[in-house]
């Protein structure tokens, strides 16, 4: 059994802007670093043995500030990035809030659906039962993220997740049993 603690990157300038990245990079907004000192803060007597991060900067510097000095290792992988709106990337947020159900399944012009970005986070899952088993993970992501913990992991369907208005929450808890 692995615990797995997820954690959404913090604010970036783009989140800000009312930009979704995507598969674009985007720095942390002062707000951002003080919220991943504060994921530091909350996560650093919560036994966390590893943890892993999407590659795309606004993640990776959410994680790089959290656990900085704490000698817990961070590692990345690409599997964990955003869904990829392909010619989308950097556009619009509102837009990709309500055209979300529209791309479950058909893939967004030149990137992928949202049903093709859970199966690629849950490629990841799978290879974490070989070397983590027993441990506590914690993951920074994002959207597409969160969709395949709670889908993956606890069954929720992909068409209730799109549907969802996002809740910001001091992090999600799942429990991966290895097969």
């Amino acid at each position: 059994m692995i615990q797995i603690v997820f954690e959404t990157h913090a604010t970036s300038n783009d989140n800000e802007r009312g930009v979704a990245s995507g598969w674009n990079h985007s720095l942390l907004t002062a707000v951002g670093q003080e919220q991943a000192r504060e994921l530091g803060a909350r996560r650093g007597d919560d036994n966390i043995d590893v943890v892993f991060s999407s590659d795309l900067r606004r993640a990776v510097e959410t994680a790089g500030i959290a656990f900085e000095g704490s000698g817990v290792p961070v590692l990345l992988d690409w599997r964990l990035r955003e869904c990829d709106y392909g010619r989308l990337n950097g556009s619009d947020h509102a837009t990709h809030v309500t055209d979300r159900p529209a791309h479950l399944d058909s893939p967004y012009p030149g990137g992928e659906s949202w049903r093709d970005a859970v199966a690629r986070v849950g490629r990841l899952l799978d290879d974490l039962t070989s070397r983590w088993d027993g441990q506590r993970v914690l993951i920074v992501g994002h959207v597409a993220t969160r969709w395949a913990m709670g889908h993956l992991l606890a069954d929720v369907p992909l068409e209730d997740l799109a549907n969802e208005s996002f809740e910001w929450q001091p992090g999600w808890e799942y429990v991966l049993n290895p097969t």
